[in-house]
């Protein structure tokens, strides 16, 4: 039996806190090195899980990677929407120095955290595969990152042909733990927790477009799993069933459609954000209405692996976890991070990057 040993870079986050639980209840795991800017205490109770603090941007990464045979890259920063220079530091020149690091330390794979947000714009009435272009939606900042770094990661391969490279194209990924976390990078300190309940939720919005997929983070935490540990390369399309528009919206919700001119929905954004009522700037509308739906039959059929929960089920855990203010065990996900009675967003201009 193989004993791995695998560093993952960016382990605090909603999809970095299940990454480490599933690589540590793998039997051919024999030691994980999570990588963060802010190293939590004590979690996970694992003697095969040890901490380093690093900041992609600054710090040398080589002798973080040095004797791993894979590095799980997933750091990314949301926020802050309003300084693209930050987020593209750490998102795209981040990202090229973590696989340069990876090269040097001579690692036998590398697996990246890419997005649906990397796809050009593609249909909603048909699944496309891995082969869809992977260009962007140029009006959305993470869309054009996401889209960047995949050009960073196709010149990684052409200098080290010999490293498997896996790229990992989830939907939005929802977990009970990240709640509060997704509260503060996309929906703002004003959002009243208590009131995120189904009877209270009375429309969702019905526009041409708003078709998207999602998928649990313990889904797509076994799917990198599974991206570590088998003889795979390429992308792989990740998303659970159904795709959620507003009809299915609406029966999760107990909610009417409210048919929604796109422009009228953007200007709202825009202007909200502008005012700085809410952290989320327009493009990531832009994106939800342009990307494809993706089809995850290699996902099932070459990396082995299905979902254990629905989208449904995803995006219900959430909702029920904004309602109670939910948290985890590491920095970003705590649920003290906002401060008391959410002073530190409002502080930091609704729209920054946490501390």
């Amino acid at each position: 039996m193989r004993s791995l040993r695998v560093v993952v870079v960016g382990a605090t986050g909603n999809v970095g806190t299940s990454v480490v639980r599933a690589l540590v209840a793998d039997p051919t795991v024999a030691s994980v090195v999570g990588v963060a800017r802010r190293a939590p205490a004590t979690w996970p109770a694992s003697p095969k899980v040890t901490w380093r603090s690093a900041d992609i941007v600054t710090d040398a990464l080589a002798p973080v990677f040095e004797g791993a045979e894979v590095v799980v890259h997933l750091a990314w920063l949301i926020q802050p929407s309003r300084d693209e220079a930050v987020t593209h530091a750490v998102n795209v020149d981040g990202s090229s120095r973590v696989f340069a690091a990876a090269g040097q330390a001579g690692v036998r794979a590398l697996v990246y955290a890419s997005s649906v947000g990397a796809y050009s714009p593609g249909p909603k009435d048909r699944a496309v595969d891995e082969s869809w272009a992977t260009g962007g939606v140029q009006t959305s900042f993470y869309s054009r990152h996401k889209a960047q770094v995949e050009r960073e990661l196709d010149r990684f391969e052409r200098a080290h042909p010999d490293v498997r490279v896996v790229r990992l194209r989830p939907g939005l990924i929802f977990k009970r733990e990240a709640a509060s976390e997704i509260r503060r990078y996309f929906l703002g300190p004003l959002l009243p927790s208590p009131l995120v309940r189904r009877k209270l939720i009375p429309v969702v919005p019905d526009l041409p477009g708003l078709r998207f997929q999602a998928v649990h983070a313990d889904d797509v935490a076994d799917a990198y799993r599974l991206a570590v540990v088998r003889d795979v390369a390429g992308a792989f399309n990740v998303a659970a069933d159904p795709v959620l528009d507003p009809a299915v919206l609406g029966d999760l919700l107990g909610a009417r459609p409210l048919p929604v001119a796109p422009k009228v929905l953007r200007a709202l954004a825009e202007v909200t954000w502008k005012l700085r009522l809410q952290p989320t700037p327009p493009g990531w509308l832009d994106m939800a209405l342009a990307v494809p739906i993706m089809d995850t039959t290699r996902a099932r059929e070459e990396l082995g692996w299905a979902p254990c929960s629905r989208s449904t089920e995803a995006l219900g855990e959430l909702l029920e976890g904004l309602r109670l203010g939910d948290g985890g065990p590491t920095p970003p996900l705590d649920a003290a991070a906002a401060g008391p009675l959410r002073l530190r967003e409002f502080a930091t201009g609704v729209g920054a990057r946490s501390r």
